[in-house]
């Protein structure tokens, strides 16, 4: 426990996450309390969060280990274009997201999680990183800023106008879900017709009803259905660290590629479940977000 007396001592200015639903993605600036390395916990002290309505006391809890990191490092003038993973301070918190439109020195960010876009100034911006195995990837000193040739470009689909968001029938798309245990997954679907200005029927693929009987059918509004993605070009392999979607459970879940096995086998990671798991090549894809009608490839970072 060398790495948590040393980061996590007493006094250190920490970073803490939550399992909470409607506060996943974002991290939360804090102090160090106390640390007990036998239950694997950490007495917190919010700087922002407070534990009563008037503001007037700081939150203070109990947290897993495993949800605390060090303070993310940061440029003192970052370069930020279109497609950058970055954080975003938002609601006391930083939050991921990625970059859609510059704006001189401000800047527009998607959000994954609550499918919102958002505009910031760069000086509530960071670059993103990650805190793997005790050290931050990319390190500060090394990150080199990707060309923006990795944005994919607008990907015409003729079932699916850009501006209207209107799905014909029989439209292929993926479908997400907010319900525990999905977040972060899409499965695709057949769109069987409109049901509303911003709702429609569709049939999944691969999910059945309970009975198994027959392939399942449900609503879906605007902000959890987009066209199925465009085939990129397979690549010859996968890279460490690079954003993936992942053929699991019978969805598609967003992942990162944290060991390459060989070049027919990789290990995924998973934020949202903080899951580990082994995959062939051929159930991995490049990960794609649909943002403003358009398909866009994160960088790589």
């Amino acid at each position: 426990m060398a790495e948590t007396q040393e980061q996590f001592r007493k006094g250190a200015l920490v970073e803490v996450s939550s399992d909470e639903a409607d506060l996943r993605g974002a991290w939360f600036t804090a102090t160090v309390l106390r640390t007990n390395s036998r239950t694997k916990k950490a007495y917190v002290e919010y700087e922002t969060l407070t534990a009563d309505e008037e503001g007037s006391k700081r939150l203070k809890e109990f947290v897993d280990l495993v949800n605390v990191r060090p303070v993310a490092p940061r440029e003192a003038d970052p370069r930020i274009e279109v497609s950058d993973e970055v954080d975003a301070l938002h609601n006391d918190g930083w939050w991921e997201g990625v970059v859609t439109k510059v704006l001189g020195e401000r800047f527009m960010v998607y959000f994954r999680c609550s499918k919102e876009e958002i505009e910031f100034g760069k000086e509530d911006l960071r670059l993103h990183r990650e805190w793997v195995r005790g050290s931050w990837v990319p390190p500060l000193q090394d990150l080199q800023h990707q060309d923006t040739s990795s944005v994919a470009d607008a990907t015409k689909n003729e079932e699916l106008s850009e501006n209207s968001m209107e799905i014909k029938k029989g439209a292929l798309v993926e479908v997400s879900s907010d319900e525990e245990g999905f977040i972060g997954a899409w499965f695709s679907a057949k769109v069987v017709k409109k049901i509303g200005n911003s709702k429609y029927l569709v049939e999944y693929q691969s999910l059945k009803t309970d009975d198994e009987s027959d392939l399942l059918k449900e609503e879906a509004d605007n902000l959890h259905i987009r066209p199925a993605p465009p085939k990129i070009l397979q690549v010859n392999n996968f890279n460490y660290l690079e954003e993936v979607d992942a053929f699991y459970n019978e969805g598609w879940w967003v992942g990162v590629i944290s060991k390459v096995i060989n070049h027919q086998t990789y290990l995924v990671y998973f934020k949202e479940t903080q899951e580990e798991l082994e995959f062939k090549k051929s159930l991995l894809r490049l990960h794609q977000d649909w943002i403003n009608g358009k398909w866009i490839r994160p960088s790589l970072v």
